[in-house]
């Protein structure tokens, strides 16, 4: 099973950037699937994770109102859209999908199954 995320890259403050990340030989349908990021020095958080049909999603606090993750099941990819950047955002952003339904496991790490190879996201101020 492969994870490939994609479209990280260089912002300033207040902009966007959208992430995707697309699973290879494996069926999604049964799966939630996240975004998790890791900052230098810091543990790998939470961002945000939507539940196998779509029909719910948490977020990190300090993303609520500004990201999005959404799921297109038939295309075994999940997004990400991140609005109103700011350069706390700066980090390694990861997806993941794991055979989770309890929403309070969703930012337990250890509960997911695959990881993607990671995408650089950083706001410059």
């Amino acid at each position: 099973v492969q994870l490939q995320a994609s479209g990280g890259g260089l912002v300033q403050a207040g902009g966007s950037l959208s992430l995707s990340c697309a699973a290879s030989t494996l069926t999604l349908s049964n799966y939630a699937m996240a975004w998790f990021r890791q900052a230098p020095g810091k543990e790998r958080e939470l961002v945000a994770a939507i539940n196998w049909n779509g029909g719910s999603t948490t977020y990190a606090d300090s993303v609520k109102g500004r990201f999005t993750i959404s799921r297109y099941i038939a295309k075994n990819t999940v997004y990400l859209q991140m609005n109103s950047l700011k350069p706390e955002d700066t980090a390694v952003y990861y997806c993941a999908v794991g055979r989770i339904t309890v929403i309070s496991d969703y930012s337990t790490r250890e509960f997911y199954d695959y990881w993607g190879q990671g995408t650089q996201v950083t706001v410059s101020s």
